[in-house]
């Protein structure tokens, strides 16, 4: 299992979510059905970019896959966590 931690400076999540799909699933980011088919990125972007220190956790289902997303930066597929390429 690998660790992800999260640069709220320099990284956007949905950005990281995209890269734990493509590691997830053996498949290039370009070649994967684009994120807004199933969660508006922006959105998921601006609820971990929060200056809240409240827990935040998002799951939902791409393509078959479960993801989920944690305030701690934490980006899981079908409970595996993915980590940067």
């Amino acid at each position: 299992m690998t660790e992800t931690t999260l640069d709220y400076h320099s990284d956007s999540i949905s950005l990281r979510v995209v890269e734990a799909l493509a590691d997830a699933t053996d498949t290039e980011t370009y070649e994967l059905e684009p994120l807004y088919n199933v969660v508006d990125p922006e959105a998921l972007d601006q609820l971990f970019r929060s200056d809240s220190s409240a827990a935040v956790s998002v799951e939902f289902e791409y393509d078959g896959l479960l993801v989920g997303v944690r305030s701690d930066g934490t980006v899981t597929v079908d409970g595996t966590v993915h980590g940067n390429r």
